[in-house]
């Protein structure tokens, strides 16, 4: 029976690090190959992992919240050769209940001892979630203690005796810093082979890891940290070179996330002023002030919320940004009066919901955008600049905007042009409640070559929409809802008018659209014409048919 370790695999094009939301798993517990054991929020949709083992979990590397680096270890299985678990891995596999005393760890089963003291990968140090959270607690490395468990399982009583016995060992390697030991909190689970763990971050909370003394910069030319602790340095505006601290992972300096928070406080509060709330205390009354302010426009007021900005939610802003201020935009409103498709789908209604679909005017939408676009193939297209060249795209694959809790997402409808009518509902159905749901596989966003923004949904007429970057133009809709329309006196059915008049004013179905091109490959005038195309199809709903 071996253990083996499962890293972060790259769940998306290009993705470098994720957010563990949650784990699907506990240790104990038996998992087959290709079972969830862990939701993951990329800065592209949030994915469940899948185990690549037959077995039980042996260990989790990562806690919920954190940031994972992709290609650090998250989790371990204990597999036999065949990749099965070895039976009686349960009653040995519930650790959390394990008493201090070695002998009742003895009486666990034989096979843990036997395939624990072969297997262990050299430098790797087994220890049950208990002691690892109790040497979290103790500020212990646990991978120096010693233990007496079988295979050298590290037990809770083996932290207690290493903090009691051996408490500064800690500080050893740092003899500048003091006399004093200091209970700082070290990762607790550096993972093994001299790989860096995403879960440094583990016990980071507990105590600050920089001395409270004078801020003197460190000045090393090498520092290990999370993804996360070298955004708080960025954020506070600090060389996480600069930054204190006796912690070290492979034989190089380690900074969390709390040490710098510490740093930068220590370098915004001047060292004369113990205590930094009374500004008028003290010769130092101006500086304390001065202290004061910047302690305030540092912190966010008292009830403020602070939320992360991250994953899905920064790859929107990322995007956004690059389309804005990459592509020129201009916007073409127009409104369509779509009295025949209100009428056209309310006819088509019944015979949708008798095939199980739910009908909706975004079908009619999407096949009009079709006749437009093969019409006007360039905004099918895309800009490459650095090949100085635009590609038309000989595909239509219509990327729906859906509105999430974690913000906008676009799931792709692909090969619209081959779809019929219902057959189109119930992709955009699926596609849409799977993104509320996060249940989107990357690859269902990728791939589009014009979008469609239903902001009528929630409600308003007209908007100017981003475009879909590298994608040359997206088309918005309002309401639809009656407004006044201008109608001939022909074709108004009316005793009240006046045979006199020509025109009359009426309500009517309207829809309003907001089309937004990339100036750079689309003129204005392009723009319009593709909107008539597109109107005069919604307008004559028999036009689809040849779509």
């Amino acid at each position: 029976m071996t253990v083996e370790e499962f890293k972060l695999p790259d769940v998306g094009e290009g993705v470098a690090e994720g957010e563990l939301v949650s784990w699907l798993v506990a240790p104990g517990d038996r998992v087959e190959e290709d079972q969830p054991v862990a939701e993951v929020e990329t800065d592209k949709a949030l994915v469940e992992v899948p185990s690549s083992y037959d077995g039980v979990v042996e260990e989790l590397f990562a806690e919920e919240g954190e940031m994972v680096p992709v290609g650090d270890v998250i989790i371990s299985f204990r597999v036999d050769e065949d990749g099965e678990a070895a039976a009686g891995d349960d009653a040995e596999a519930e650790p959390e209940p394990e008493p201090d005393s070695p002998d009742e760890s003895a009486s666990e089963p034989t096979t843990e001892a036997a395939d624990a003291e072969p297997d262990t990968p050299a430098g790797r140090t087994f220890a049950p979630p208990s002691a690892r959270r109790l040497a979290r607690e103790l500020g212990v490395d646990v991978a120096a203690v010693d233990g007496s468990g079988p295979g050298g399982r590290v037990t809770e009583a083996d932290v207690r005796a290493h903090a009691e016995g051996d408490a500064g060992a800690a500080d050893a390697g740092a003899p500048d810093d003091g006399p004093e030991p200091r209970p700082a909190p070290t990762p607790t689970d550096t993972g093994s082979d001299g790989r860096k763990s995403a879960v440094s971050k583990r016990g980071a909370a507990d105590a600050p890891a920089t001395p409270a003394g004078g801020p003197d910069p460190a000045g090393r030319e090498t520092t290990l940290a999370t993804p996360a602790t070298r955004k708080a340095a960025r954020d506070r505006d600090v060389d996480i070179n600069d930054v204190p601290t006796d912690q070290t992972r492979d034989g190089e300096a380690f900074v969390t996330a709390e040490a710098v928070n510490a740093y930068a406080d220590a370098l915004e509060s001047p060292a004369s002023t113990p205590e930094p709330e009374p500004v008028e205390t003290g010769p130092g009354t101006e500086p304390a002030v001065t202290a004061g302010d910047a302690s305030e426009t540092s912190a966010p007021a008292s009830g403020d919320e602070t939320v992360p900005y991250r994953g899905v939610r920064r790859t929107i802003g990322k995007q956004m940004e690059r389309s804005k201020f990459t592509a020129p935009h201009v916007t073409h409103h127009d409104t369509a009066e779509v009295d025949a498709l209100v009428e056209a789908r309310e006819e088509l209604k019944p015979k949708a919901e008798a095939e199980g679909v739910k009908l909706t005017y975004m079908p009619f939408v999407m096949k009009a955008i079709v006749a437009g676009l093969k019409e006007y193939p360039y905004l099918n297209s895309e800009l490459r600049e650095d090949d100085e060249e635009i590609v038309l795209k000989s595909e239509y694959n219509l990327g729906i905007a859906v509105a999430t809790d974690a913000g906008l997402m676009v799931p792709v409808v692909e090969n619209v042009d081959e779809k019929g009518l219902f057959e189109l509902a119930d992709a955009v159905n699926d596609l849409a409640s799977r993104a509320r749901e996060r249940k989107l596989k990357p690859a269902e966003m990728q791939g589009g070559t014009f979008s469609i923004t239903n902001f009528g949904a929630i409600g308003g007429e007209y908007a100017t929409p981003i475009i879909n970057y590298p994608e040359t133009a997206i088309l918005g809709l309002g309401a639809i809802e009656e407004r006044p329309v201008v109608r001939d006196h022909a074709d108004v059915e009316s005793e009240f008018l006046d045979d006199s008049d020509d025109s009359t004013v009426v309500p009517a179905p309207t829809l309003p659209l907001s089309l937004s091109i990339d100036h750079r490959v689309v003129d204005g005038a392009v723009a319009a014409e593709f909107a008539n195309t597109v109107m005069e199809h919604l307008e004559n709903p028999l036009l689809l048919l040849n779509e």
